[in-house]
């Protein structure tokens, strides 16, 4: 979708959360994919700290070659350290700089290579930072704000990175250089990667499997890399955000289970582009239709944990006969949640045949069981919930 005219300020709903840890840590991680609105964030909620950039060569240099002296300008006022992992040396030297000085919410670090990052603040910063994950936009930030998202095809077409609804960058053109960004600039910097353009295949063929189970021989196969090569390429796309791996619910009823993880893309956009789907209408008869519908609900709920500061509660269920359930959410406690997600926009009693038999099973009921669905009306049905895709909160209360 591509947003013309004047462009709305969209308030992020992770704001509150990493106002909150920074009254209680020392300093604040903001981490995810590039261009998911972290420097947007952190200066919004932080205008009075000075901003660095550590991917100003310059900067970068100084930080690098006299970490001490660079971090001294800061000790009093505390700073905005954006991609800070560039400079791993700083880390050591920030935690004796934190520890001198115990005031909370004086140092914000962000970074979108957060396989680095991640690595250096276990190192180096453990307990003394606060995590917050942040996703690009949600659709209930995109309603905050009064921006039309139109059909869900072009929502999931145009993703959800704030940059095309910030601007007039046509998605397609945005998505192109984000890959090239992303392979030329993060994945540059790491040993795991020898070949740049084998590991842009690699994307795509995760891209056709979105919301399928992964097999990694399949997937090595179709790339002509090692199975281990896969699960090493698989593994930075997850530390990267940008793919989700939700793994099977352990709840076997007796039932023999699929033990491989999901794959979902954290952004359909991206899934859209790297699979070459050219416009919003094409996902119309696509086979990765189904797919791209359950990875914008999935990273729906995604979003709603991560900007609370909390960890994934999502899960799937199949058992070796082939009947699943698309999210099982771990809610406090409790028995989980069964969650059905269909992009079909007329309701039908089959949208309900594997709720049933799950709750058969399980001795759920159909007032905790949802089906996530393509149209507008929420219903309640004898056999669970039936939930239009704009209104998620039915299931939300279940992921708080």
């Amino acid at each position: 979708m591509h947003v013309q005219g004047v462009k709305p300020i969209i308030r992020r709903d992770a704001e509150e959360k990493i106002r909150s840890l920074a009254l209680g840590f020392p300093a604040v991680s903001v981490i995810g994919p590039r261009q998911s609105g972290k420097t947007t964030l952190v200066r919004s909620v932080f205008p009075e700290l000075p901003y660095v950039l550590l991917e100003d060569p310059d900067t970068r240099a100084f930080a690098e070659e006299d970490p001490r002296s660079f971090l001294a300008q800061y000790e009093k006022t505390g700073a905005v350290f954006d991609e800070v992992q560039r400079v791993p040396e700083l880390f050591s030297y920030l935690q004796g700089v934190l520890d001198a000085h115990t005031g909370p919410g004086r140092f914000i670090l962000t970074g979108s290579q957060n396989f680095l990052m991640m690595e250096q603040i276990s190192q180096s910063l453990a307990g003394r930072v606060g995590i917050v994950k942040l996703l690009p936009l949600s659709m209930r930030e995109l309603a905050s704000a009064g921006i039309e998202t139109g059909r869900y095809e072009d929502l999931i077409y145009a993703g959800l990175f704030p940059r095309p609804y910030s601007s007039n960058i046509h998605p397609a053109d945005f998505y192109s250089s984000y890959i090239q960004t992303y392979l030329e600039r993060d994945l540059r910097l790491l040993k795991q990667v020898q070949s740049l353009s084998a590991f842009q295949t690699f994307m795509k063929m995760c891209a056709y499997r979105s919301g399928q189970v992964v097999n990694y021989s399949s997937l090595a196969n179709d790339c002509g890399i090692s199975h281990n090569t896969a699960k090493e390429w698989l593994s930075l796309l997850e530390t990267s955000l940008l793919i989700v791996l939700i793994r099977p619910h352990h709840k076997n009823f007796n039932k023999r289970l699929v033990k491989m993880p999901k794959l979902y893309f954290t952004d359909p956009g991206l899934a859209c582009h790297l699979a070459g789907i050219q416009s919003a209408d094409d996902l119309s008869y696509h086979p990765l239709k189904g797919g791209l519908f359950e990875s914008l609900i999935i990273s729906e709920f995604l979003k709603f944990r991560f900007n609370r500061g909390k960890a994934s509660n999502l899960y799937f269920w199949r058992d070796k006969l082939g009947h699943e359930i698309d999210c099982i959410i771990e809610y406090d406690g409790w028995d989980p949640i069964p969650v059905e997600i269909k992009s079909g926009r007329t309701a039908s009693s089959d949208f309900f045949k594997e709720i049933t038999y799950w709750n058969r099973l399980s001795g759920n009921t159909p007032d905790r069981s949802f089906v996530v669905y393509g149209g507008d009306q929420s219903q309640r049905r004898t056999a669970g919930q039936l939930v239009g895709y704009r209104e998620l909160e039915p299931v939300v209360s279940y992921l708080r």
